[in-house]
């Protein structure tokens, strides 16, 4: 579990510390010279320190003092003097080791350095960078910021202006929000986070990583109605191909049976033999009273999903679903699209899981798509939203964000590989939480992993993701 904490929780957990702030800043300031000799600033490189005048400025004086007796020709050009006292001693601590410690100038009037390190703002900053400060964000030396790249938004991951463009980040404690969100992760590079001894305190959400995304497993004596099933309830003319992809993407993440329902006539676009169908109706689309019939057929079924491929205005089919449904269900897509009232979830008599991406979200809710939102859909709910995006959340009893996922993966059809991959999940024994997850997290790393094969279509990585669903 990694926390990512916003601007007000970093200062609370900076003001939890029982460290003096010149000891934090010694540890600060080594972490970010660490960083910077393994972006090759050794002996006779030129490094240039952007000081500030708080005590990001001070882990950067730091910084320098350390690179300095590593043998590198260190220069520090100092926005404002220090205002902090801790900033204070270590601008002068660097400058009794022999550091050049310069006013400040623009970049022409300096000599291009093999690194910039930007210390001047922390993650406090709000707003555009001084003008003066701008021009030194086109310099094309790579930069290593200090906590957060000078510009970006610590708190909503947003740029008003110019910004540094870190090849790294060097940030203490934990993660800041803005280094997820918007362009952070453009900006900041590869964030490394520095323990420098802050004492922890409350975090905003959590990121996932492999030890949190669990993988069920099947015992030696399972069978194919034990090991989970789930049917898939969608599919019109023209998007057969949404049901297709999610039964498909059921299959290949672990269960033992999944069955496709959709209109009579259509089940003919399902060409895997593997996969069993149910064709209802009369007519190419299905109707309101066919629920009835959907239902009584989903009872053996450990997971029943509703929305990919439905088509528009199924509200009437999609209500009676979700209202007689005892067991999990899982939403999604047209299914999504179909809900009027949520308040229709609330009174569900089994657990659920939504699937929305940002469109989606706000056609449901009349709001925004944000993690915030999405916790409180969650919890005012009683339901698990999964909020497809850059990086995506989970949000449920605690809020994740899944960063796994990549530009590969734009492109029509991955969502529904995604919903077969949660069904399945947790048709194999998960709660639903965890295997929202879960699924999220290892469809980000099948889909990593079939990039290196070329482009990602969904077909290759329904495919793909059989891979990445065992526990090992």
């Amino acid at each position: 579990m990694e926390p990512v904490i916003t601007v007000a929780q970093a200062a609370e957990w900076d003001a939890r510390s029982r460290e003096p702030v010149t000891a934090l800043m010694q540890r600060a300031g080594l972490a970010v010279a660490i960083a910077a000799s393994e972006l090759g600033a050794g002996y006779g490189k030129r490094v240039a320190v952007l000081a500030g005048p708080g005590n990001n400025g001070g882990d950067g004086y730091v910084a320098a003092r350390y690179l300095a007796r590593r043998g590198a020709a260190v220069e520090v050009i100092a926005l404002s003097e220090p205002r902090s006292d801790a900033c204070r001693s270590a601008a002068g601590q660097a400058a009794a080791s022999g550091v050049t410690v310069n006013p400040w100038r623009s970049p022409k009037e300096a000599s291009l350095p093999d690194l910039l390190i930007d210390a001047l703002f922390g993650a406090g900053f709000r707003g555009a960078l001084p003008d003066e400060v701008a021009p030194w964000t086109t310099v094309t030396a790579p930069v290593l910021a200090v906590d957060v790249p000078s510009g970006l938004d610590a708190t909503t991951g947003a740029i008003e202006g110019a910004s540094f463009r870190a090849v790294r980040t060097v940030t203490f404690g934990a993660l800041k929000v803005g280094h997820l969100l918007g362009v952070g992760p453009e900006v900041s590079g590869t964030v490394t986070v520095a323990d420098i001894g802050l004492t922890p305190g409350p975090s905003e959400f959590w990121v996932c990583h492999s030890t949190d995304a669990a993988r069920p497993s099947r015992a030696r004596t399972g069978h194919k109605w034990s090991v989970g099933s789930v049917m898939l309830v969608g599919g019109s003319p023209g998007l057969t191909g949404a049901l297709w992809l999610a039964a498909r993407s059921a299959l290949s993440a672990g269960v033992g049976a999944v069955r496709a329902v959709l209109p009579a006539g259509l089940e003919r676009s399902f060409p895997s033999p593997e996969l069993m169908t149910l064709a209802v109706g009369a007519g190419d689309r299905l109707q309101a009273e066919d629920a009835r019939e959907i239902l009584k057929a989903s009872e053996r079924f450990d997971v029943l999903v509703v929305g990919p491929g439905l088509g528009v205005g199924q509200t009437g089919l999609v209500t009676a679903i979700v209202e007689g449904r005892k067991g999990p269900l899982v939403v999604d897509a047209d299914g999504l699209g179909a809900i009027t009232d949520p308040a229709v979830l609330t009174q569900r008599p089994g657990p659920t899981v939504l699937t929305p991406h940002a469109g989606e979200f706000r056609k449901l809710t009349g709001t925004d798509a944000g993690y915030r939102e999405a916790f409180e859909l969650a919890r005012s709910k009683r339901v698990v939203v999964l909020l497809k995006g850059a990086p995506t959340f989970v949000a449920g009893e605690e809020l994740w964000a899944v960063t796994t996922g990549g530009p590969e993966l734009a492109t029509i059809g991955t969502g529904d590989v995604l919903t077969g991959m949660v069904a399945a999940f947790w048709a194999r024994g998960l709660e639903p939480e965890l295997a929202a997850r879960s699924a999220a997290y290892w469809h980000g790393r099948a889909g990593a992993a079939a990039r290196g094969s070329g482009t990602v279509t969904s077909d290759v990585l329904a495919e793909e993701i059989s891979r990445w669903v065992w526990a090992t």
